[in-house]
């Protein structure tokens, strides 16, 4: 292997990067979990959740596409912890599963300038 010239330095960037490496169940996950916001329609969801708690119709009148479309896409939110339900009568409502999911989405429309 080639070495850079920079090896005590880097050696001790190394040893503090293996330190602190999350376990692999943990990368795991987090790697589901911006696997789940990667995809166009689930990340239009959690935008349109942020206002508020909305059922499925309302949903659908906001981002778009079909019922069946759209409750898929809750199901994997919901799977991934970003969302949250809760009966309401007849009615299933959603939400956001907590602040840090507004706080993701805040974050990345910061780095890339765009609305929030």
């Amino acid at each position: 292997m080639d070495y850079c010239g920079r090896e005590s330095e880097h050696a001790r960037i190394v040893a503090q990067a293996k330190e602190n490496m999350p376990a692999e169940e943990e990368i795991e996950r987090l790697s589901a979990s911006f696997k789940a916001i990667s995809e166009p329609s689930r990340l239009r969801i959690l935008f349109a959740l942020r206002h508020g708690e909305m059922c499925v119709y309302h949903i659908v009148e906001t981002v778009g596409g079909t019922q069946s479309a759209v409750s898929h896409q809750l199901r994997i939110l919901r799977a991934n912890r970003m969302i949250k339900a809760r009966r309401d009568g007849q009615n299933i409502v959603y939400s956001l599963a907590d602040e840090h999911i507004l706080a993701v989405l805040e974050l990345a429309c910061a780095h890339l300038n765009c609305k929030f």
